[in-house]
């Protein structure tokens, strides 16, 4: 016999959830600030060594998978924030998700197409 004992967390309170998605809020701020910092590091071009340049620009790939990210929490908790549950709330989430990785696999795409001429080109050069 299997006894029901309930819900394992009790649900957030409006609060609560107002008070994730203003966290949510600040983290995107924090994320916009550092990607302005790099982006004026790049306008400077005053970089001593390449290492440098390929950190920052390393740095920029990262700063947009965060946004994403962040940004996909601020959905989220908006949905809360407007009475969805959380059961819908995250399918919306996983919408979102997915379309990240559509948009990244067309880019990934693009990207074989570029590497297969490139692969390519010394062949032509020599002939």
């Amino acid at each position: 016999m299997i006894k029901h004992y309930g819900p394992k967390q009790i649900p957030l309170t409006p609060e609560e959830i107002e008070e994730k998605y203003k966290e949510t809020q600040e983290e995107m701020q924090i994320v916009l600030d550092w990607k302005k910092e790099e982006e004026d590091k790049l306008a400077k071009d005053d970089f001593k060594t390449h290492q440098a340049k390929s950190a920052c620009l390393r740095n920029m790939k990262k700063i947009v998978r965060r946004i994403d990210s962040v940004n996909g929490m601020l959905i989220y908790w908006a949905l809360r924030k407007k009475g969805m549950r959380h059961f819908l709330a995250s399918i919306e989430l996983n919408e979102y998700w997915a379309g990240l990785k559509e948009k990244d696999k067309k880019k990934g795409k693009n990207n074989e197409k570029e590497k297969k001429i490139e692969m390519d080109l010394p062949r032509v050069l020599k002939k």
